[in-house]
């Protein structure tokens, strides 16, 4: 039943998001065309519910000559590909308002597993042994306020799994909360592969 109201949820908090959001989504647009050029957003394919593809809606943050389909945490030197406005962004995570019309499209949730691209077969695969492919993914998630790109393949799906068990309006406000902390305190950013 919960997975109907978070529908409706989602809607609203997506319509009213981009109500008052509008100018300010505006302002970075035109900000990240002028800083380099290329489009304001940077669309992608990523894993949705039933592992069925959708193109993700973030600001662009890099440079057009980034190589694709690679997480930025694991391109060897992301700095010289990330632009100025866009290191800004990535820290207040502001490169993410966009997918507040993936929500209202049904494309993603407000909270549930971050979406994988599409060739991250190994979180694909281990997903799958929690049912974590079986929902809609979200803006933020479990995954997101316990570590983020910090966290290993196995574990990241292991939190998907357990937000698929416990999936309810209190976890949900709670998982919001918390993310604005983590935003605050720019917790389990990686820009670079590990040496």
């Amino acid at each position: 039943m919960y997975r109907y109201i978070k529908r409706i949820i989602d809607i609203i908090l997506s319509l009213l998001g981009i109500v008052i959001l509008g100018v300010p989504m505006l302002v970075i647009a035109v900000v990240v065309r002028t800083e380099s050029p290329g489009g304001a957003l940077f669309c992608q394919n990523r894993v949705g519910r039933g592992k069925k593809l959708f193109r993700i809606y973030k600001f662009r943050t890099m440079y057009t000559d980034t190589p694709k389909n690679i997480p930025t945490h694991l391109l060897e030197n992301p700095d010289a590909f990330i632009t100025g406005t866009g290191r800004i962004l990535r820290k207040t995570s502001l490169d993410e308002l966009p997918q507040l019309f993936n929500i209202l499209k049904g494309d993603m949730s407000i909270v549930g597993p971050r979406p994988a691209l599409w060739n991250q077969y190994d979180l694909i695969a281990e997903r799958d042994k929690y049912g974590a492919n079986d929902i809609t993914p979200g803006l933020t998630g479990l995954a997101q306020i316990k570590g983020r790109d910090e966290l290993p393949i196995d574990v990241k799906a292991a939190y998907d799994g357990e937000y698929v068990k416990n999936m309810s309006f209190c976890t949900d406000l709670k998982i919001v909360c918390r993310t604005f902390v983590s935003v605050i305190r720019e917790e389990g950013i990686k820009e670079g592969a590990e040496r």
